[in-house]
């Protein structure tokens, strides 16, 4: 059974294991008479060819409280979109696949280009930033749930407990971010977590000195996960960023917009494994190599633009005390690994607590050299004056797409 604790600064609902999600379910099917609830799924179409897509694709299956499916996408030819619309067919929710590749895009794409509103990279940011595009233009949800697609251990009472927070018109959330234990097959996952987030709060704690929102970060179970819902009304002045550090810049963004008490965090799986990204110790540019470089990067920006100062002398000092810290947590998460009887290697973990601390250096580096530099992906309200018109045609863009390759 879970625990209870409440960290302080924002709420904890756990799984308690005390209620059937068959009674979750009906309490959401209600809910859904007055809340339209939508689901965002950005997706790759090499995860089409996994073991994990037809899994949740069959779970979803199950779930008769959504309004809308959007399927953001991503690298794929005419084709692959064909095949994409095929294999979505047997959802059983009103859905739409938006490939993001295709000439209406491209030609809308350009157009952002044109007013100085594109987004500076492809990837995850800009697909989910498509989809909450296309969801406000669809003007007709109130709730949105996000989640990856290479979950291997899916089930339907992950999204049930991901969305209920936002979705109970008696809870006061407005964001609720999904937590979970990272175990597959009995090995400790979740190193860029364990290994660089954690620790490096820590060591910005006691280099920096106490900051709000330092705490709040903190507060935080699992910050990196790729789950959460939220309340629709906040999209359009949402703030997308569009590097690796979606997850930290969305959490920074509640921060931001809310009061901590219309943030939750909510247990949403036993068991969660998924894709695993590889170290990329030789390509900076790619895996968690660059990953840690970017979240290191997302922090250091709201820390200075909340007020704090940092120098080169801070992100050496900063280095040293999050290797540190990194190690002394290493030792703990072995112990708590060879206590359940969980496989950790401490060799490669401390490679990659190597690593991470050059990224730091070098994100430090970067930011100093580049303090002005802004990763966001621009709200939709500042789409919205500089082109009134711009969401209907994402929208008919998307329908268009949708009914020609039919």
């Amino acid at each position: 059974m879970a625990d209870f604790h409440q960290n302080g600064n924002i709420a904890t609902l756990h799984n308690l294991r005390t209620r059937p999600i068959v009674e979750m379910t009906y309490e959401l099917e209600t809910f859904a008479q007055n809340k339209k609830m939508s689901l965002i799924l950005p997706c790759l179409y090499s995860e089409l060819e996994t073991d994990a897509m037809p899994r949740i694709l069959d779970e979803l299956s199950k779930v008769t409280y959504l309004h809308r499916i959007i399927i953001g996408l991503d690298r794929a030819d005419e084709a692959q979109f064909r095949h994409a619309k095929k294999f979505f067919k047997g959802l059983n929710q009103n859905h739409i696949v938006i490939w993001n590749d295709s000439p209406r895009m491209l030609e809308l794409g350009a157009l952002l280009k044109e007013m100085g509103l594109a987004p500076k990279e492809q990837g995850k940011g800009k697909n989910v930033w498509s989809a909450m595009g296309y969801l406000i233009a669809c003007e007709d949800s109130d709730v949105m749930a996000i989640h990856d697609c290479d979950i291997v251990t899916y089930t339907n009472e992950l999204l049930a407990r991901l969305i209920y927070p936002v979705a109970n018109p008696s809870f006061p959330y407005q964001v609720a971010k999904g937590y979970y234990a990272r175990i597959g097959n009995e090995k400790l996952n979740g190193r860029v977590t364990r290994l660089l987030v954690s620790p490096l709060l820590i060591a910005l704690k006691r280099v920096v000195g106490d900051r709000d929102y330092i705490d709040y970060l903190r507060s935080f179970r699992y910050p990196l996960s790729g789950e959460f819902a939220m309340r629709t009304n906040i999209l359009p002045d949402l703030r997308i960023p569009s590097d690796w550090g979606l997850e930290i810049g969305v959490l920074s963004e509640a921060w931001r917009n809310l009061a901590p008490k219309a943030v939750c965090q909510v247990e949403i799986a036993d068991a969660y494994d998924h894709k695993h990204q590889t170290l990329s110790e030789e390509d900076a540019n790619a895996g968690l190599n660059r990953m840690s470089t970017d979240i290191c990067k997302a922090i250091f920006r709201k820390l200075a633009a909340d007020g704090t100062v940092f120098t080169a002398n801070v992100f050496r000092t900063l280095k040293a005390t999050y290797y540190r810290c990194a190690l002394d947590l290493l030792e703990a998460y072995y112990n708590d690994a060879r206590m359940n009887g969980v496989s950790i290697d401490r060799h490669a973990e401390e490679s990659a607590i190597e690593l991470f601390a050059e990224n730091i250096m070098r994100a430090g580096h970067f930011f100093l050299e580049n303090p002005h530099e802004t990763p966001f992906i621009p709200t939709w309200n500042r789409v919205h004056a500089a082109d009134p018109t711009f969401l209907s045609a994402l929208r008919k863009a998307a329908a268009s797409d949708e009914a020609e390759f039919a």
